[in-house]
């Protein structure tokens, strides 16, 4: 394998929203063959036709694109493998599931859906569960026991049938996974898997993606730990075929855990606590509305890195990484066996360090609709006022919307407890006496001449800082918390902050 190009697939089912954990593992496969100078391909596994949901697979495109996933080759990018979409490779996979017929590593079998349900029926009616496996395939009616000509006859004539894994009795499979190191099972403990269906003339996921990592050149399958109980079928198919020297390393990744107890990470953990758990916003066919990431105001870097630490341990204190740097330092070798805890709060914290450290214009960029969403019209450049004001409050993108409103709009309404500690006559006569003899005069009405000029003026009164500084803060703004009051007084202007003063004044003084 050491020379083999490095060739990884992200292959998602379109059945519904991709979760954080289908993501997270398409970002695995990503930054693994980044690191490696190997290819990144998506394939589209859209085999189970009844959970098929059309509009999932351009949710799976949409989001992989919002997080900067990029794909060398896949349904979008083309490539030297296409098909990528597994519904449109149908007429490859029944020559391979007879081919295993042949050589006597798989069979037909007839028994209908509801003959199986009557025997499932007789086992519970015992206390026992149904398994088809070597115990009871030779009972089955399958091509184990019926003539060949009778096996002819039935397909001929259109009866139902599915191909089943012939499964080694007794035998002990030894694999190995990249992560977990060496797992042995024992084959009497597996039943005899589907792997083509006559119903709809498509494969189960175990055949198909057998057969597409063997024709896609898949040097590593990289996928969720739900997958690890069917590597023993997977090590089987590849012996089966003739593909054993060739066959892909696994490595399967741990599960997202809730954030309390035990458990996958769910729609509804994310229900019941308040965070997405989903890159995008995704509305049902019913009209159900599930919360997205990116909807939510959290940047797409964030968002990745965060992911990144959820599984993989850089062996470093550094927490903050850019794709390029998860890229040049991620490892396999560093991914844990253990499920990693999904943390809301983390989340929250890694987002607004972005928001902390994102150039200033590509930020303002993204706050500036969001400004305007106030039914205001802001230009960039005062978005980027905004941005420098307020970012190191803000953790999400839309508490600019909040955290900027005092910049647009003029209180309408002043803190009662600010003004029940601060405001009296005296006070009242001193914030007219700063309009009129400090604010007013400066010709330059920037924050730092207004500081140097308030700065002299309080030398002069005696007034402490506090107690002047907090009731002129909420004449202007309607509370006293915020940030540098001088900044806010340039940024609205000299006109709107005398204006400000005089209307606080009057409605203050009534």
């Amino acid at each position: 394998m050491s020379n083999r190009r490095i060739r990884v697939r992200f292959a998602p089912s379109p059945t519904g929203p991709l979760h954080i954990g289908g993501v997270r593992t398409a970002l695995y496969n990503y930054l693994f063959a980044k690191q490696k100078g190997g290819d990144f391909i998506i394939r589209i596994e859209d085999t189970d036709s009844n959970r098929f949901v059309p509009e999932s697979e351009r949710y799976i495109f949409d989001s992989l694109r919002w997080c900067g996933i990029k794909a060398d080759e896949g349904v979008e990018e083309g490539g030297t493998h296409t098909p990528y979409r597994q519904s449109e490779r149908k007429e490859i996979y029944f020559q391979y599931a007879q081919q295993l017929v042949e050589n006597g590593w798989a069979y037909y079998a007839f028994d209908t859906p509801e003959e199986l349900d009557v025997i499932r029926a007789e086992y519970e009616a015992r206390g026992e569960t149904f398994s088809y496996n070597h115990m009871v395939r030779g009972n089955m009616t399958t091509s184990l026991r019926l003539p060949p000509e009778e096996v002819r006859r039935r397909i001929e004539h259109g009866d139902h049938w599915v191909i089943r894994f012939l499964t080694p009795e007794n035998e002990q499979i030894t694999m190995y996974d990249l992560i977990r190191g060496e797992v042995s099972v024992n084959s009497s403990t597996l039943d005899d898997k589907v792997l083509y269906k006559s119903a709809d003339r498509l494969p189960t996921y175990h055949l198909a993606n057998i057969v597409d990592d063997r024709l896609m050149d898949i040097s590593h399958v990289i996928r969720g730990e739900e997958w690890l109980p069917s590597l023993p079928l997977h090590y089987l198919l590849y012996r089966a075929f003739g593909w054993s020297d060739t066959q892909p390393e696994f490595a399967h990744l741990p599960l997202l855990l809730k954030p309390v107890g035990q458990g996958k990470l769910s729609k509804r953990d994310g229900d019941k606590m308040g965070f997405p758990v989903f890159p995008l916003e995704w509305r049902s066919a019913e009209g159900e509305v599930s919360r997205g990431y990116r909807e939510e105001g959290y940047l797409p870097e964030a968002f990745i890195n965060m992911l990144a630490l959820l599984g993989w341990n850089p062996g470093t204190e550094q927490e903050i990484f850019s794709m390029d740097d998860l890229a040049a330092t991620f490892s396999l070798e560093r991914v844990g066996k253990a499920g990693a805890r999904f943390s809301p709060e983390k989340a929250l914290w890694f987002n607004a360090q972005y928001i902390r450290s994102m150039p200033v214009e590509r930020l303002a960029g993204l706050v500036l609709p969001i400004i305007e969403s106030q039914g205001v019209n802001c230009s960039l450049s005062m978005a980027i006022k905004v941005v420098e004001l307020v970012r190191e409050r803000a953790v999400l993108l839309p508490d600019f919307r909040e955290l900027s409103k005092f910049l647009f709009f003029a209180p309408t309404e002043y803190d009662r407890k600010v003004a029940d500690k601060y405001w009296n006559d005296q006070i009242a006569a001193s914030i007219e006496e700063i309009k009129r003899t400090v604010l007013e005069p400066i010709g330059d009405f920037t924050a730092m001449n207004i500081e140097r000029s308030m700065a002299e003026w309080l030398e002069r009164s005696g007034y402490s800082m506090g107690e002047i500084m907090n009731p002129l803060r909420l004449t202007i703004i309607g509370t006293s918390r915020g940030p540098s009051l001088y900044s806010i007084c340039e940024i609205i202007g000299k006109e709107s902050t005398m204006t400000r003063i005089d209307s606080a004044l009057k409605r203050l003084q009534k």
